[in-house]
């Protein structure tokens, strides 16, 4: 209860990364009403223009920027976090009132907007919750009804890519989500899935059936509530945020939102770092296989000794 009801109660801006594009004179204007306002809460890049401004925004170097003019226009992508735009139109109105920004108030425009199926974000964050729950149970599923590594992984597999097409055309084409490619969606969220469920097979084979709480713990106690997905990471309790992205639900999340709102941009990062996990779950689960096998093999008359499996298992899942 904690895991989650913490970071929700505690959303605030933390080093967010936004622009100012303009005059060496307004830009230290607006930098110093920021500290001001919210000390720590921005992280400010300067930008000559207004076209390097919408640039850095689309390429997910910043959330949004606010642009020197007459009156001053506050550039957001409700795309990247509805959250973090609704914040940069609020400050846009603080800084319109303020002595250093003088004259009309500024303007809003949104440089990526979400789609018109989802225009607040509601149903991508809503997404978010089973999608990890679909990544957990399919490695739970897999771990207790098959009893070999290769059984699992392949179980795992197919499952990770039907569910992926299930739910890209469900949030894609149906209900207009997710408006990206539907092959590049269906990807990212097959990978997202395996990457979940690669992490429960691959410590509940190392570890026995207590590894299936490790992976349960790394997915739903940690990585959902500090994924970011309804908020953004930045607007968690700092280094909270960062870590939630190195897990898979919130490098998913990041995904999902570069491949389908920003062309791609931004998507390196959490496509490594699924791939780590699904490296590390098949990794993991291949080194418990073998402990198991020579466990096994150490004990070629154990059941002619009246020796338990469980027990030979249970010897595995602890020994180096």
């Amino acid at each position: 209860m904690i895991a989650f009801a913490w970071p929700a109660a505690n959303i605030a801006p933390r080093h967010v990364p936004i622009g100012v594009a303009g005059s060496a004179e307004f830009v230290g204007q607006v930098t110093q009403k920021l500290d001001q306002v919210q000390p720590d809460a921005f992280d400010v890049t300067s930008y000559a223009d207004p076209g390097q401004a919408r640039s850095a925004i689309e390429n997910r170097e910043v959330y949004g920027a606010i642009v020197a003019g007459q009156p001053p226009t506050v550039l957001t992508a409700p795309a990247g976090s509805t959250a973090v735009a609704q914040i940069l139109d609020t400050l846009g109105s603080q800084l319109g009132r303020a002595h250093g920004v003088a004259g009309p108030a500024p303007t809003s425009t949104q440089v990526v907007a979400l789609p018109a199926g989802d225009p607040r974000g509601i149903g991508f964050s809503a997404g978010s919750l089973p999608m990890v729950l679909g990544a957990l149970l399919t490695g739970v599923v897999a771990t207790l009804i098959f009893s070999t590594i290769a059984q699992r992984l392949t179980t795992l597999t197919l499952a990770a890519v039907v569910a992926g097409l299930g739910a890209a055309a469900v949030l894609g084409p149906w209900l207009g989500i997710l408006p990206g490619g539907f092959a590049i969606t269906a990807g990212a969220l097959a990978l997202g899935i395996f990457a979940g469920g690669a992490t429960i097979v691959g410590f509940s084979s190392l570890l026995g059936q207590p590894g299936i709480g490790v992976g349960a713990a790394l997915l739903m106690v940690l990585g959902n509530p500090f994924s970011g997905v309804t908020s953004a990471p930045e607007l968690l309790p700092t280094g909270w945020g960062e870590l939630g992205q190195w897990l898979p639900p919130g490098a998913l999340g990041s995904l999902l939102r570069s491949v389908s709102y920003f062309d791609g941009e931004g998507s390196g990062k959490p496509l490594a770092i699924l791939a780590g996990w699904a490296v590390l779950g098949v990794g993991l689960a291949v080194i418990g296989a073998a402990r198991r096998a020579r466990v096994v093999d150490d004990h070629p008359n154990a059941h002619e000794q009246g020796v338990p499996a469980r027990t030979i298992l249970a010897d595995a899942s602890v020994r180096p």
